[in-house]
């Protein structure tokens, strides 16, 4: 089960918030109201340059103690109550923050505001950063994707880019935190699907300074996208090839034979097991991909120099009737979309 869609235009246009909540609306029945969200890139035009972060407390001691740590070690430009309708019972606080790292730390300053969202999220109970990165925002929380998209008011934002998520918990428990996406930076992760090599993956990813707070396997998937490709300086593709290797048998007959098999080797213990289907948004694009035998599903369309991907065609077809072009991409094979209209599939 489970639910997933993004889609960007790729001329770098907005696309009004109540588009990507029609998209994952249409897939009402993969989800059962324990999770659902949303991430939009482009929706902070007027402070574009700074890190917006969106946390939740569940008390104010928590936001007073998160604030202390902000404004000891970054310059806090603005800071608000994130927009919503009432709040449910049992509802955290929203708050979002727009912040400068000091100049002194610039040169290295996305391992500055890793380190940053870990000491919260690690040390600060009640205390949660679910978005960190410039010009985006991660919404999400307990509920149809379709009734969070209303209660976070996503129709009065636009953004070039949106993913979306409605959730089926397996094995966690649905929360405002745990909802998907989960993101990093400008990183943002969905995910449909189950990653039964989680335990493997986070002992590795932990070895690199990367805490998990919420037990979900998609945590794990965003951290281990960090890594490859702003960490290790991987491809997309690369990357593509650690998560969702060949088979060894398939790894024989491809004429970069050697380097997937030190990828595979060297990143042994990143690699994904189970099914799965996820779609990654970052400052540049959208990546979308599948387990190597496609066990979870994938749609991919095109249309007036808009991508979307979707868990299903409907998805789609909700947004564009007549799309030009729909892809079902095989499994392992990235579907790679960035911003200067360079498709590959």
């Amino acid at each position: 089960m489970c639910s997933i869609s993004g889609i960007i235009n790729t001329d770098g246009t907005p696309i009004p918030g109540d588009v990507i909540i029609k998209s994952i609306a249409s897939m009402h029945d993969r989800s059962n109201g324990l999770g659902g969200g949303f991430a939009g890139y482009g929706i902070y035009p007027g402070y574009k340059d700074l890190y917006a972060f969106h946390l939740t407390f569940t008390d104010p001691e928590a936001k007073q103690r998160t604030e202390e740590v902000l404004k000891n070690c970054v310059m806090i430009h603005k800071d608000e109550s994130i927009p919503t309708e009432d709040n449910p019972e049992g509802a955290p606080i929203f708050w979002r923050y727009f912040i400068e790292v000091p100049e002194k730390v610039q040169e290295f300053e996305e391992d500055f505001v890793v380190d940053l969202v870990m000491k919260i999220n690690s040390n600060i109970n009640g205390a949660c950063v679910i978005s960190s990165g410039k010009d985006m925002g991660i919404f999400k929380g307990v509920g149809y994707p379709e009734d969070i998209g209303r209660f976070y008011r996503i129709d009065e934002y636009s953004a070039h880019m949106w993913t979306a998520h409605g959730r089926f918990p397996t094995n966690t428990h649905g929360s405002w935190e745990g909802a998907h996406p989960f993101g990093l930076l400008d990183w943002s992760v969905v995910h449909n699907g189950e990653i039964s090599s989680y335990g493997i993956n986070r002992r590795y990813i932990e070895t690199f300074g990367y805490g998990l707070n919420q037990g979900t396997d998609t945590e794990v998937v965003t951290y281990l996208v960090d890594m490859l490709i702003r960490k290790h300086k991987l491809s997309f593709d690369q990357a593509a090839t650690v998560l969702a290797p060949p088979f060894w048998d398939e790894i024989e007959r491809l004429d970069d034979r050697e380097l997937v098999k030190k990828l595979r080797i060297i990143y042994s213990s990143a690699q994904l097991n189970g099914p799965f289907s996820i779609i990654i948004g970052h400052r540049n694009g959208m990546v979308g991909l599948n387990d190597r035998t496609k066990l979870r599903p994938m749609t991919v369309g095109r249309f007036n120099g808009t991508v979307m991907m979707a868990s299903e065609e409907c998805a789609i077809r909700a947004v564009s009737p007549d799309v030009e072009e729909i892809l079902y991409p095989r499994g392992g094979e990235p579907v790679i979309i960035d911003l200067e209209e360079h498709v590959t599939s």
